[in-house]
């Protein structure tokens, strides 16, 4: 969620929309399936990546999934329905899908705990940390139950507790556990909420509300079976820019997407920006604050999507991203002051910079799929780049490559291993103005010990499928450089990530 998400940062289980790992657009559910959902009010549930998704995904899954799936009884998208504990008690959840109403609460939590001791004579200590968050969705299909052709209703409200435990050991780049922040330490947080239409067979989807821009933008649920903030649920370099809203808060906005053929996508949108306050509790802490008082500019993304299934069978799904955006908010130079002199130096204010950009590559591809097996089980190579203005954002530059791999155990065929890599550039005009604070033995800006240059975060994790709708998975990270700071002590970390999804 997020980052949800970002990733948004989204929790684990699947949706009846196929995500990355899907080999087939319409097979019906394989016997790797826990549960039954009754055929005559609702198609078979589609195999999907178990790890990847759940409440409030739905923006970054819909857009992973081909055309020919979206061409069911409605020509609304399907409704998400994920593998959960209780599957239809009392026949609430079937009665609630016959009107065209899918409701989901889920719960994921994250903990990590140090390993070697962080750097001393610094105030940094060594210990462990748990996050979490709680969360509800509700998605109505209007064609459903109102006759209303191709409309629906998506919204997400969440709770979240607790910080990530690489803030001990003084990192400010890669938080250990994606699940935390932006909640407004309250009870109820609005995530978001919107209106869909879809027209033209599909072939056009136009969505207007409150909305993330990081949920429809440069994300991908496959990164989310990770749970370092480097990976889910978007690269961390694009929450860098405030302009892009990230998952738990959104902002006023209208996207936009076309499918000229059955397996390419381009979408665009403008997000009406609240780069001052997106993050703090004055404009956001419950996320119902409506009013516009401090949008401060447009935030305009466009993103193509080419979604091919190779091998002679298809049985090869890929997701290939490339995107660009531009906002025309106002941002803060990491080096100069108004008249044009270091800042660090001068002891003037950072001068004002109009407008900003950032661009992207994101990519997952099936290389090889295990014969026998449901449709998302095989070998899945997943990768990032991200860039931003060096000018204006403190991450300049990531790159992310990793590996999953679900149903390589065959009496275990919905568990899943992974192993992700990260590198973080910070901009070299920051790093620049740190020095110069650090030779006058004067406090760094972004919160840092010391200069930041580059980080590297290596996660391993593997996610075991314990029964319908839980998931639990060991996860192990280690920190070189931590917060781009070469003299912090490299980390080493243990933990895991849960979730539950209950209906």
């Amino acid at each position: 969620m997020a980052a949800l998400l970002p990733l948004s940062c989204v929790a684990a289980n699947a949706y009846a929309v196929p995500t990355a790992a899907d080999a087939q657009s319409v097979a019906p559910a394989t016997t790797t399936e826990t549960h039954a959902i009754r055929s005559d009010i609702t198609p078979p549930a589609q195999p999907g990546d178990r790890g990847a998704t759940g409440a409030g995904a739905f923006p970054a899954v819909q857009v992973q999934a081909p055309l020919p799936v979206l061409h069911e009884d409605t020509t609304v998208a399907p409704l998400p329905r994920p593998e959960a504990i209780f599957v239809d008690p009392y026949g609430v959840n079937s009665w609630f899908r016959e009107h065209g109403v899918a409701i989901l609460l889920d719960n994921t939590n994250e903990m990590a705990g140090m390993i070697t001791a962080p750097t001393k004579g610094l105030g940094l200590r060594q210990g462990a940390s748990n996050t979490g968050q709680y969360s509800m969705e509700n998605d109505i299909d209007w064609e459903r139950l109102a006759g209303w052709d191709g409309f629906s209703t998506h919204a997400v409200i969440v709770g979240r507790y607790g910080i990530p435990a690489s803030r001990m050991f003084g990192d400010n780049l890669n938080p250990s556990q994606e699940i935390y922040g932006g909640g407004g330490n309250v009870f109820v947080h609005l995530v978001y909420a919107y209106g869909e239409e879809t027209l033209l067979d599909d072939r056009l989807d136009i969505a207007a509300g409150r909305m993330s821009f990081l949920s429809d933008f440069s994300a991908n649920p496959l990164y989310c079976n990770f749970m370092n903030n480097a990976f889910c649920g978007n690269p961390k370099a694009s929450s860098d820019n405030t302009a892009h809203a990230s998952y738990p808060d959104a902002n006023w906005a209208a996207r936009f997407r076309v499918r000229p053929s059955d397996d390419t996508i381009l979408q665009f949108g403008v997000y009406f920006t609240q780069t001052q306050s997106i993050y703090g509790n004055a404009q956001m802490r419950t996320g119902f604050k409506f009013n516009g008082a401090t949008i401060d500019g447009e935030a305009m993304p466009v993103e193509f999507v080419w979604t091919p299934r190779f091998g002679h069978d298809h049985s090869l799904p890929g997701h290939y991203k490339a995107g660009f955006a531009y906002d025309t908010a106002d941002h803060k130079d990491n080096y100069y002051d108004g008249n044009g002199n270091p800042f660090a130096l001068s002891g003037l204010a950072a001068r004002t910079v109009h407008g900003a950009w950032a661009a992207w590559g994101l990519a997952d591809q099936m290389v090889y799929h295990h014969p026998g097996q449901a449709p998302d089980a095989g070998v899945t190579l997943i990768g990032a780049a991200y860039f931003n203005k060096a000018q204006t954002q403190t991450r300049a530059d990531q790159l992310s490559f990793g590996v999953l791999d679900r149903g390589f155990w065959k009496s275990r065929p919905l568990d899943a291993v992974g192993v992700n890599f990260s590198w973080t550039h910070v901009s070299d005009d920051l790093t620049r103005s740190q020095r110069l604070y650090a030779m006058q033995n004067l406090p760094l800006p972004n919160g840092s010990l010391f200069p930041q240059t580059s980080a590297y975060v290596v996660e391993a994790m593997y996610q075991i499928h314990v029964f319908r709708g839980i998931t639990f998975a060991p996860d192990f990270q280690y920190y070189f450089n931590p917060g781009g700071q070469k003299e912090l002590n490299n980390q080493a970390l243990l933990g895991f990530k849960s979730h539950i999804e209950i209906f």
